[in-house]
């Protein structure tokens, strides 16, 4: 994974500062979040790995596969991918492209997990407490796990905010263990 990182690096890098300078961050993001997901696609990973197409074909062929219209600094983006045969790095280009724009615009990630579906209020409380506590803008992502039996358990970075009641019979039982 490292190797897809590193060479991912230098387009997300190189989108970001023309999506920056030309105010497009957003429409970047969204355009990335489409290419990014027709380029997962197992059929189109298999087409890649199986078919010897022309760059021309496979662009032609790539540029159809994506919902909406594309710009065409996007299309020319593509090309430059096909020609370098990087098309593959599209999701990890995404992923970085949104982590240089989350720090532009004082965001991060938080991934949120709970025992039980959270309804939009308290959705909306945690996400503000969760502000407060880290000065930034909280892009939330939720998803459910039964282990947890009660609370919520919070990955904000590096840190984790473990309020789950298996997290704390997980620390009691350490804490019996210990002694």
């Amino acid at each position: 994974m490292a190797e897809t990182a590193t060479l991912a690096r230098p387009y997300a890098e190189a989108v970001f500062r023309l999506a920056d300078a030309g105010g497009t961050l957003a429409a970047w993001s969204g355009a990335l979040r489409t290419l990014a997901q027709a380029a997962a696609h197992p059929d189109v990973q298999d087409c890649l790995a199986k078919y010897d197409l022309t760059a021309v074909q496979l662009q032609e062929l790539f540029l159809s596969l994506c919902p909406g219209d594309l710009s065409a600094e996007t299309k020319n983006f593509v090309k430059l991918l096909i020609e370098y045969d990087r098309l593959a790095l599209l999701p990890e280009i995404f992923t970085q492209f949104e982590t240089l724009k989350n720090e532009r615009e004082g965001v991060v990630d938080a991934q949120i997990t709970t025992a039980f579906e959270l309804e939009g209020a308290q959705l909306a409380s945690l996400v503000a407490d969760l502000e407060k506590r880290f000065k930034r803008k909280i892009n939330p992502r939720v998803s459910i796990d039964r282990d947890l039996i009660g609370g919520v358990r919070v990955v904000v970075g590096d840190e984790v905010i473990d309020g789950s009641v298996r997290g704390k019979l997980n620390a009691m039982a350490a804490g019996l263990l210990a002694s």
